[in-house]
C-alpha cells in the first residue's frame, strides 16, 4: 500500500485525509492518507523521514508551503510562479518534485459556475495564497486581474512578478473603482469574521463573489457580499477539492470525481 500525508501545524482539522481516502475508494488506488502535524522548525526533519520511510507523496498546507518549495529538489513551473509548494512526490530516480496545485482548484471550481474568458476580476489580498492562483487566472484569457491590498505597495509587487503574463494591475483597497465580474478574496479576515475594507459599491446584481475560506455556515465576507446584491456567493470547499484531486492526479495518474467528494465534504462541515 502506497503511503501519503498532509503536513501542517496544526493540522488536526484537515479534510485531506478523508477526500483523498474518498478519491482512492472511488479510483480504487490501493493508498494511505494521513495528517501529520510537523514541527514549527522541523519541516526538513519530518520530510526526509517521511520519504525516508517510503513515503510516495505528500500535501504541504499552512504554515510550510515555502518550506516544501525551498525543500523540493525540482520545482514544477506552476510551483516556481506560485512561490509555493502545496505538492510534493517522489520522482522514481528519488528526486523530490514540488507541484502547486491550488491555483488549478480556484479555477475548476469558478468554472462550475461562469465563464472566465474576458471578465475583469479582482483579486482581493496580495499574500502566499493570492499568489498561488494568480498564474492559472491569467491561463484563463480574462479581461485584467487587479490586485487589492490594504498596502497598495505589496499589491503592486506581487503584480510586478507576473509582469508581461497577462493584463494585471495593482492598487490599494480605496482606490478600486469600476465594474468586476468576479471578485475573489484570498485574505483570511473571514477566519476573524471580518471582512476586507472594500466600498459596497463595487458589488451589484451581476456580480459574482468567491471567498477562499470556508464554514459551516456562510463566511463573513460572502454573508456580507450577499447582502449587497452579489449574483452568487461561493465558498472556498470546492477549491479544497478541486486541489486534492489535482494532487491526486500528479501522484497516481488518474482524476477522480469531484463532485460526490465535495458532497460527502459538504455533509460533514454541516
Amino acid at each position: 500500500m502506497d503511503r501519503y500525508a498532509v503536513f501542517g501545524n496544526p493540522i488536526n482539522h484537515s479534510k485531506s485525509p478523508m477526500i483523498h481516502t474518498l478519491f482512492a475508494q472511488q479510483t480504487a488506488q490501493d493508498l494511505s492518507y494521513q495528517a501529520i502535524e510537523a514541527p514549527i522548525n522541523g519541516f526538513v526533519t519530518a520530510m526526509n523521514t517521511f520519504f525516508s520511510q517510503g513515503g510516495k507523496g505528500c500535501n504541504i498546507t499552512v504554515p510550510f508551503k515555502e518550506d516544501a518549495f525551498s525543500f523540493a529538489k525540482e520545482l514544477t513551473a506552476r510551483a516556481q510562479l506560485a512561490g509555493a509548494v502545496n505538492t510534493l512526490y517522489l520522482r522514481d530516480d528519488g528526486c523530490v518534485i514540488g507541484d502547486n496545485t491550488d491555483g488549478f482548484g480556484l479555477v475548476h471550481d469558478l468554472l462550475q459556475y461562469t465563464e472566465l474568458t474576458n471578465k475583469r476580476i479582482l483579486l482581493l489580498g496580495a499574500g502566499g495564497a493570492a499568489r498561488g492562483v494568480i498564474g492559472p487566472l491569467l491561463d484563463q484569457g480574462i479581461k485584467e486581474l487587479v490586485i487589492a491590498n490594504r498596502t497598495d505597495a505589496k499589491a503592486q509587487q506581487l503584480a510586478s512578478l507576473f509582469n508581461g503574463k497577462g493584463n494585471i494591475n495593482a492598487c490599494g483597497f480605496t482606490e478600486l473603482n469600476g465594474h468586476f465580474d468576479l471578485i475573489i478574496n484570498s485574505t483570511s479576515a473571514s477566519l476573524s469574521g471580518a471582512i476586507p475594507a472594500i466600498s459596497s459599491t463595487l458589488i451589484n446584481t451581476d456580480t459574482i463573489c468567491y471567498d477562499m475560506m470556508y464554514k459551516a455556515g456562510m463566511t463573513a465576507f460572502n454573508s456580507w457580499a450577499a447582502e449587497q446584491g452579489a449574483e452568487i456567493v461561493i465558498d472556498g470547499l470546492g477549491m479544497l477539492v478541486g486541489q486534492a484531486a489535482e494532487s491526486f492526479k500528479v501522484w497516481r495518474g488518474v482524476t477522480p470525481i469531484m463532485s460526490s467528494v465535495l458532497t460527502e465534504l459538504r455533509k460533514t462541515i454541516k
